[in-house]
């Protein structure tokens, strides 16, 4: 019986940590993404550079990389912010990290509730190369 509580914990504990938070479908209706690329070293306090997203392919894959793994909350600094946009009113702010390995996440606020999930290496990469073309 101890054994079969234990494996129903452990089911219990994996599946509500890979649990989407929706933030998926709700920034997949933006019909544009303002992304401010800070200096690059944790902090916030300049602005470096600002690329403004009206593809939809492109949005679709930001919301697809946001939508990722849940991580432990840490305070590690933020490299940039997305701003998601639909009939030109902000409705949703992510911040990112993604410029130090030991912390590369996304973090934001849905329905009163605070998010960190992962930043994987294409997602990186993705912000990395809009930076670069625009």
């Amino acid at each position: 019986m101890l054994r079969i509580s234990f494996f129903l914990f452990l089911v219990i504990l994996f599946s509500s940590c890979n649990k989407p938070t929706g933030i998926k479908e709700l920034v997949s209706t933006a019909d544009s993404v303002a992304i401010n690329f800070f200096k690059g070293d944790g902090t916030m306090d300049t602005v470096m550079n600002v690329v403004v997203l009206h593809n939809k392919k492109q949005v679709d894959s930001l919301a697809r990389y946001i939508e990722s793994d849940r991580i432990s909350n840490s305070l590690c600094g933020y490299d940039g912010s997305l701003h998601f946009f639909k009939n030109n009113m902000v409705f949703e702010d992510v911040y990112f990290r993604m410029n130090d390995a030991n912390c590369m996440h996304f973090v934001f606020v849905l329905n009163g509730e605070g998010y960190s999930t992962k930043l994987s290496a294409d997602a990186k990469q993705f912000l990395q190369s809009i930076r670069r073309t625009n």
